[in-house]
């Protein structure tokens, strides 16, 4: 079984160490590898996963977007979304599907974080759209660095959100970084982990984000890019393999 990663960073990431660790768990043989790819080479991948040279893939940064035109055929999440981030070959097609969307409840259940109370999303691009269908129907604010763009990102996925301004903090919410400030060590804005009640802070890299160490200095619940990367990896395991993703190998591979 061959599946690879698609995207532009790839080399920073975890993926397929986590993958790799799950399929040795599993007693599958198979391998995943990192391919950084512009949008002509996402395309050629998807070709060859349509013509059974890979199982699948995931697709991270800047390509999900262009991986949910591109697939055959999507997911309900998919096709709200947007957004692909796991691909999957069935019988000649490839379906799209967004394993963020779960992989955000999973993780945000798992830390224990609010199931009610207002929510901030950071950003207005394919992670912030999965992570608007992932708080559907809470009190949901949203906040691009393009005035408008967060508006038009909750309508496009017809999740009710107001925007705010870029870099206004709301007392009391749990803050979500689907952005990639935090990935080289960028500050979030100043006074939004502080006024917050948890942070999801989807980037990740070498270390803990700026936002994430402030976070757990002022104790609060924190979801970092790792949690969540394994979290949306078990899914995509499952849908490549149709078995139990080894979770604890996953975790164990995320944090070596």
């Amino acid at each position: 079984m061959r599946l690879v990663l698609l995207g532009d960073p790839v080399a920073h990431s975890q993926s397929p160490e986590i993958q790799r660790a799950a399929l040795a768990a599993a007693g599958l043989l198979g391998f995943y590898e990192a391919r950084r790819v512009d949008e002509a080479g996402l395309y050629r991948a998807i070709a060859e996963i349509r013509a059974g040279d890979f199982r699948g893939a995931n697709v991270t940064m800047p390509h999900k977007r262009t991986a949910a035109a591109a697939a055959d055929r999507l997911s309900a999440a998919a096709g709200r979304c947007g957004a692909v981030n796991t691909l999957v070959g069935e019988g000649g097609e490839v379906v799209g599907h967004n394993t963020d969307v779960g992989g955000l409840r999973t993780a945000w259940e798992q830390a224990g974080l609010s199931a009610e109370g207002p929510v901030l999303v950071l950003g207005t691009g394919g992670a912030a759209a999965a992570v608007l269908i992932a708080v559907e129907g809470r009190d949901i604010a949203i906040a691009g660095r393009r005035a408008g763009a967060g508006g038009a990102l909750a309508a496009a996925v017809r999740v009710r959100a107001v925007e705010i301004p870029w870099g206004r903090a709301r007392p009391g919410a749990v803050v979500v970084n689907a952005t990639p400030v935090g990935m080289e060590g960028e500050s979030l804005p100043p006074g939004l982990v502080e006024e917050a009640s948890g942070l999801v802070d989807l980037p990740y890299g070498s270390g803990p984000t700026p936002a994430a160490a402030l976070a757990r200095r002022r104790g609060l619940r924190v979801v970092d890019g790792l949690d969540h990367l394994v979290a949306q990896a078990a899914l995509s395991f499952e849908l490549w393999t149709g078995v139990p993703a080894p979770r604890a190998a996953m975790e164990a591979a995320a944090r070596p």
